[in-house]
C-alpha cells in the first residue's frame, strides 16, 4: 500500500462498505436516488440529459441517469447509493473540457454510468482577509473573478475559460494552466473529497485544514452554509497555489517544458485528479491587484528575434510580465472574421453576460439537433451572418500590424516592470529591421486581448462555416522545452500535405501552445495526429498541456500510477487517459 493510501486510510471521516453479494439492481439505485434527490433532481430520459453525456467538442455516452443534487450532503449520499449498486461515477461542472474528460466516453463499460452534475452548489467563501478562498464544486471561474473584484484581489485565472464558465475545481482537477505568466497551472494541496479506497469503501478525506465536524453530515452542511471560522485558518505549510512557478519558468537554459498536465511535481489529491476523486472544495490562494498596467503590442517577422525577446525578459527583468499572448497572422485573421460575435458579445454586453449566452445557445441547439430537418450547426451560421453586418472591429495599429508582421505578441505589464519593459523594448528594437512595437492605449488593449481570446471559438467556427470544403480540425495544445529557440514547427511534407490550414497561438512565456490544424477534405484525423505526435515526441514537447489527458490522450506512467492511486477499483471516471474502463479487483473482492 503506497503512503498516500495509508494516508487516505488513516484520515478518512466516515466509510460505506461495498458487499458484492448484496449490490443494488440499476433500478433499485434509480429508484433510492430518485427518493433521495426528487424526482427533479434525477434525470434518466436519454433524449432529455443529452446536453450532459455529450462532450463540449466531441465525445459522449450514455448513462443510467444524470443527477443535480442540491446540496454537498446529497452528494455524499449519492455517491453512497452509486457505490452500492457498482455503479461508475463521472463527476461533472461547468463541462467546458476539450478532451471529454467529463462525459461517458461510448458504450463500452462494463457497469452503470452515473453522471452527478455539481453546479447548483457554487459557494465561495473568502477566507484568511481575502487572501484565500474556499470554492464548492459549482463556483466558477468567472464568479470568482467578480467576488474578488470587489476586494481588490485577483484569482489564478481570467482569460479563455473563466469567461466561459469553466468551474474552479475543474481547473484544479485537471491542473490548468492559464495566461496569467506568474501563476503556473492551478494547484492546491488544501481540499476536501471523497474517494473509494482499496477496500471497495467509500471515504470522506478532510485536508481543506478546516475544522468541520466529525461526521459526513457535520463537515458537509457546515462547509455549505460557512459555518466556521473565516478569519484566520491555519496555515500548517501546504500549498494553495504553485508559488515555485516564477523561478521555473524564468529558467530558460531548462530542456524541459514549464508546465503539463501530467507534470508528477503538481500531481497531488485534488490537483490532478481529472474526476478520480469526488472533490467536495479546495482551498486557494488569491493575488492583489496592480495599482498599473500597461500593454505593448509586438509584430515580428522573425521567429529568433521573438525567441531573443522571451529569454531576455524572463533572464533579467525584475518584474516579469502579467500575461504575454502570442497569434500568428493566420489565426489573427481567423480571429478577426469567425470570432467577431464574441468579441462583440463580450465588448458591449460584458464578460458577465456571456456565460449565459452560452447556455441560451447550448439550449437551442440541443433543441435543434434533435430536428432532422434543421441544417447542422444552425444557430453558428446565423450568428456568423449577423456579425458579418457589423463594420470592421480591430483598431488600425493592429491591421497595420496584421500587414506588416507575420508574428503578434501583445505583453501586459504591471507597476515597476512597465518602465522597465519601455526601457527594453526601446533598446530591443532600435536597430531591427524583423520588428517594432507600440504602446496600446486602453481601447486598443482591450481589443487585442479580446481577439486573442476569441480565437479557439474562431477556429471552430470557421470549420463548421466551411464544414462542406475543409475535413476535421485538429487541436492540440502542447507545452515545449524552455531553453527551445526554433519554437515554431516546421511540418515534413507527409503532414503539411493533409492540412487545409495551421493555426498557431498561446501563452508565449510559458512556451505553452494551442496549435489547431484544420485538415483537407478526406484527411484522417488519426493517421495525422499519429504523426503530429511522433513529430512532439522529438522536439521533447509535452501534451496536452492544459486541458488534459481525458479520452483522448494516452497518460503517460506517473499520471496513469497517480490515476490508480486515487481511484484502486476505477470506478470515477473510468477509460480516462485511454486506461481500462473495467473494474479492478479491490482487496474485498479477492
Amino acid at each position: 500500500m503506497s503512503d498516500m493510501q495509508l494516508q487516505y486510510k488513516e484520515r478518512h471521516i466516515s466509510s460505506f462498505n461495498r458487499d458484492s453479494q448484496d449490490l443494488l439492481s440499476p433500478e433499485h439505485v434509480l429508484d433510492k436516488l430518485t427518493s433521495l434527490l426528487g424526482a427533479s433532481n434525477v434525470q434518466a430520459d436519454p433524449e432529455k440529459n443529452e446536453h450532459y453525456r455529450m462532450g463540449w467538442r466531441s465525445g459522449g455516452g450514455n448513462a443510467l441517469a444524470v443527477l443535480f443534487p442540491q446540496t454537498l450532503l446529497d452528494i455524499w449520499r449519492s455517491l453512497e447509493v452509486c457505490v452500492k449498486g457498482d455503479c461508475i461515477i463521472i463527476m461533472q461542472a461547468a463541462k467546458t473540457g476539450l478532451t471529454e474528460g467529463s462525459t461517458p466516453s461510448g458504450n463500452d463499460y462494463d457497469r452503470p454510468v452515473v453522471v452527478i452534475n455539481t453546479l447548483a452548489m457554487n459557494q465561495l467563501y473568502l477566507v484568511n482577509d481575502n487572501e484565500q478562498v474556499i470554492s464548492l464544486p459549482g463556483a466558477t471561474l468567472h464568479q470568482l473573478q467578480s467576488q474578488l473584484n470587489a476586494v481588490n484581489r485577483a484569482p489564478h485565472s481570467v482569460i479563455g475559460s473563466s469567461t466561459l464558465g469553466a468551474s474552479i475545481i475543474g481547473g484544479i482537477s485537471n491542473n490548468s494552466g492559464g495566461a496569467l505568466v506568474k501563476r503556473g497551472p492551478a494547484y492546491t494541496e488544501l481540499a476536501l473529497f471523497a474517494q473509494i479506497n482499496e477496500h471497495g469503501q467509500l471515504v470522506l478525506v478532510n485536508h481543506l485544514d478546516v475544522e468541520l465536524g466529525n461526521t459526513p453530515e457535520e463537515i458537509l452542511t457546515n462547509l455549505q452554509i460557512g459555518n466556521f471560522d473565516k478569519r484566520e485558518l491555519p496555515d500548517t505549510g501546504k500549498l494553495a497555489s504553485d508559488k515555485e512557478y516564477i523561478a521555473r519558468v524564468t529558467d530558460v537554459e531548462a530542456s524541459t517544458p514549464s508546465r503539463f498536465n501530467a507534470d508528477k511535481r503538481r500531481l497531488y489529491e485534488a490537483s490532478g485528479c481529472a474526476g478520480k476523486l469526488a472533490v467536495f472544495a479546495v482551498r486557494l490562494d488569491t493575488y492583489p491587484t496592480a495599482a498599473k498596467e500597461k500593454t505593448f503590442y509586438i509584430g515580428s517577422n522573425s521567429v529568433g528575434e521573438l525567441a531573443q525577446l522571451r529569454r531576455q525578459i524572463l533572464s533579467s527583468f525584475k518584474n516579469i510580465p502579467e500575461v504575454g499572448e502570442y497569434m500568428h497572422r493566420d489565426i489573427f485573421d481567423v480571429s478577426a472574421k469567425y470570432g467577431k460575435d464574441t468579441f462583440l458579445s463580450i465588448k458591449h454586453l460584458g464578460t458577465d453576460a456571456l456565460p449565459r449566452l452560452f447556455s441560451i445557445k447550448g439550449a437551442i441547439d440541443a433543441k435543434f439537433h434533435k430536428w432532422s430537418w434543421m441544417p447542422k450547426h444552425f444557430t453558428d451560421k446565423v450568428m456568423q451572418v449577423i456579425a458579418n453586418l457589423f463594420p470592421k472591429h480591430l483598431p488600425k495599429r493592429m491591421m497595420e500590424y496584421r500587414d506588416k508582421y507575420e508574428h503578434h505578441l501583445i505583453v501586459k505589464m504591471s507597476d515597476d516592470g512597465i518602465k522597465e519593459a519601455q526601457d527594453f523594448l526601446k533598446s530591443f528594437f532600435e536597430t531591427s529591421e524583423t520588428g517594432t512595437y507600440f504602446e496600446c492605449n486602453k481601447e486598443e488593449s482591450e481589443s487585442a486581448f479580446l481577439n486573442r481570446f476569441a480565437a479557439a471559438g474562431a477556429a471552430l467556427r470557421y470549420e463548421v462555416i466551411h464544414e462542406k470544403e475543409v475535413g476535421e480540425i485538429l487541436a492540440l495544445d502542447i507545452a515545449i522545452p524552455r531553453n527551445e529557440l526554433d519554437w515554431l514547427e516546421t511540418l515534413p511534407k507527409e503532414i503539411a500535405q493533409h492540412l487545409e490550414k495551421k493555426l498557431y497561438y498561446g501563452h508565449f512565456f510559458c512556451y505553452v501552445f494551442h496549435q489547431d490544424y484544420i485538415l483537407k477534405k478526406g484527411s484522417d484525423a488519426h493517421k495525422v495526429k499519429k504523426m503530429m505526435l511522433e513529430l512532439l515526441n522529438k522536439r521533447g514537447a509535452k501534451y496536452p498541456a492544459e486541458h488534459n489527458v481525458g479520452h483522448l490522450y494516452e497518460a503517460e506512467p506517473d499520471l496513469q500510477n497517480f490515476y490508480k492511486s486515487l481511484d484502486p477499483t476505477n470506478t470515477f471516471n473510468p477509460g480516462i487517459g485511454k486506461m481500462l474502463k473495467t473494474k479492478r479487483n479491490c482487496s474485498c473482492c479477492v
